[in-house]
């Protein structure tokens, strides 16, 4: 068994259990990508031409708002990533990626995904887990949005990520929060105390 096999396995197998020679043969689609602290992954106005699932590090999705990138996402290892929405349509965003901390992605490309679609019910599963993976974690996040104040939406984060302030910088926990550095600063301080 490939270690890439039984990596992809152990993040597909909560959602759907299938031989390992099913993931080796769907590994052999996908391919390894490293990137170092805070590189770009997909520019602004660019096609996101991969889906990827971090295997180690942490990356974000970003916009820029009145000359300030904004967080819309900070995913960590396990779990998909990328700029979905161009991904989906194949047409350029706004949005741009970057690895918060050096990064390393498993990547499959809209062509060979598709090629998955047509040829393999298999295929079919893999991408309907993942579309479900990052609906289910945006829905998520944009209830808690509208329904937990700030520092709920923090605690959360820290549950679902416990090492979060350590591995990612303030500003973009704030801002993913959709709160100032210096209200996040303040939650910090209340909680620790």
């Amino acid at each position: 068994m490939s270690e890439t096999a039984a990596l992809v396995k152990n993040i597909f197998d909560p959602y759907y259990q299938a031989p390992i020679e099913v993931w080796e043969s769907f590994a052999e689609y996908l391919t390894t990508a490293t990137y170092k602290k805070n590189e770009t992954i997909k520019e602004m106005n660019k096609t996101e031409r991969y889906l990827h699932i971090i295997v180690q590090g942490s990356a974000g999705i970003f916009l820029w708002k009145e000359n300030a990138p904004v967080c819309l996402d900070l995913c960590y290892e396990n779990e998909f990533f990328g700029d979905y929405m161009s991904f989906l349509n194949q047409e350029p965003s706004e949005l741009f990626t970057q690895a918060i901390e050096p990064t390393v992605l498993l990547s499959i490309s809209f062509n060979d995904l598709s090629k998955l679609y047509q040829h393999s019910d298999i295929g079919i599963n893999i991408g309907r887990i993942a579309a479900e993976s990052l609906f289910m974690h945006k829905q998520t996040q944009q209830i808690d949005l509208l329904m937990l104040t700030a520092e709920e939406r923090y605690l959360k984060l820290l549950e679902r990520q416990p090492v979060i302030v350590q591995r990612t910088p303030q500003k973009h926990i704030a801002s993913y929060l959709g709160i100032t550095p210096e209200s996040f600063s303040r939650i910090r301080k209340k909680i620790t105390l």
